[in-house]
């Protein structure tokens, strides 16, 4: 399978044995709480490793909603342990299938001996969550209340997420989706601690450029191995066909099909990204346009309007209601 190979086997509970079988008990150790979920004796037990707790819930005298804080205690212990087993697990999976499989320095071995149909447990329980991730997120639309006009955006990145990552996994391209959900993820990680630096001062915004250069560079390296793999590589293999029974979907429908829902995900990420960065610099732009300065000073008359005279019931007045001075006639 293109993996590193171990020349023996260390002693057991050796340094060397904890280095090379660390995720596989971590793993199985955190597989082990969640199956703990699944029976009613054990499930309020392991729930405590698994969702935050110490919440409190506040109401106000004008009868508004509650509002929900959380505070800290000696229960978050178990949180944090059991989060720190899924980040052993996630930074194993990296370290064994991005980091140690040259598949940079040799792109053959993202489709060489597909299909890929054995998972080993920590590629598969990171498929399992990322999956489980996104399908919870629906469900949380309607639980967290989100507001109408926010609930289409966040559909198309919640079903494009699940469709690309289901996809890998179930027709065996785990070694592709893990080269391209590793760099995507490292730019959104980006993103949100750029804007988690501008909410706390403004001027902080090298961060976005950083960002922006790193998002392109991710839409260009996804691509080029999506086009490597679907146009070139599958379509060479020796054992080309469909078998369900096999888990082999090297057909050229399923190839341009994947390679087009790719094409077309990144084209429309490039899309909004274009239109988001027009936007910024177009508010830049206007900013930097000096603003006129409007004076409240009143304007004087040049000249006296004369006195508009109306005429009542044969008499002469003026608008303001004072009579005229007649003037006397000069005899001739």
């Amino acid at each position: 399978m293109g993996l590193r190979r171990k020349n023996k086997s260390p002693a057991v509970l050796s340094h060397e044995f904890v280095i090379q079988n660390h995720a596989d008990a971590v793993s199985c150790l955190a597989m082990g709480l969640l199956l703990g979920l699944m029976f009613e004796v054990t499930a309020k037990y392991v729930i405590i490793f698994i969702t935050v707790q110490y919440n409190v819930t506040y109401t106000t005298d004008d009868k508004s909603e509650p509002i929900h804080f959380y505070e800290y205690g000696p229960k978050d212990i178990a949180t944090i342990f059991f989060y720190m087993l899924i980040a052993i697990i996630l930074h194993a999976v990296i370290q064994e299938y991005i980091l140690d499989e040259e598949f940079m320095t040799n792109p053959t071995l993202l489709w060489k001996d597909y299909p890929h149909s054995r998972m080993f447990f920590q590629v598969k329980f990171f498929y399992v969550c990322q999956i489980a991730y996104w399908l919870h997120a629906l469900p949380e639309l309607y639980l967290q209340k989100i507001r109408k006009e926010d609930i289409p955006r966040q559909l198309y990145y919640i079903c494009l997420y699940t469709a690309h990552i289901s996809g890998a996994y179930v027709l065996n391209l785990q070694r592709l989706g893990l080269m391209l959900l590793v760099p995507h993820y490292l730019v959104e990680l980006i993103f949100h601690a750029s804007r988690l630096f501008y909410f706390s001062d403004e001027n902080k915004q090298k961060g976005f450029t950083l960002w922006a250069l790193l998002f392109v560079m991710a839409r260009l390296l996804t691509l080029t191995l999506s086009v490597l793999t679907f146009g070139f590589g599958l379509a060479r293999v020796q054992n080309p066909g469909f078998s369900i029974a096999d888990g082999n979907f090297n057909v050229l429908t399923v190839r341009m099909s994947c390679l087009a829902a790719i094409c077309l995900t990144q084209a429309w990420m490039m899309w909004k990204f274009i239109n988001f960065q027009l936007k910024k610099w177009r508010e830049h732009i206007q900013n930097q346009i000096p603003k006129k300065k409007i004076t409240n000073t009143k304007s004087k008359p040049t000249k006296k309007e004369p006195n508009r005279v109306n005429f009542v019931n044969g008499a002469v007045k003026l608008e303001d209601g004072a009579s005229p001075r007649t003037r006397k006639s000069k005899a001739l």
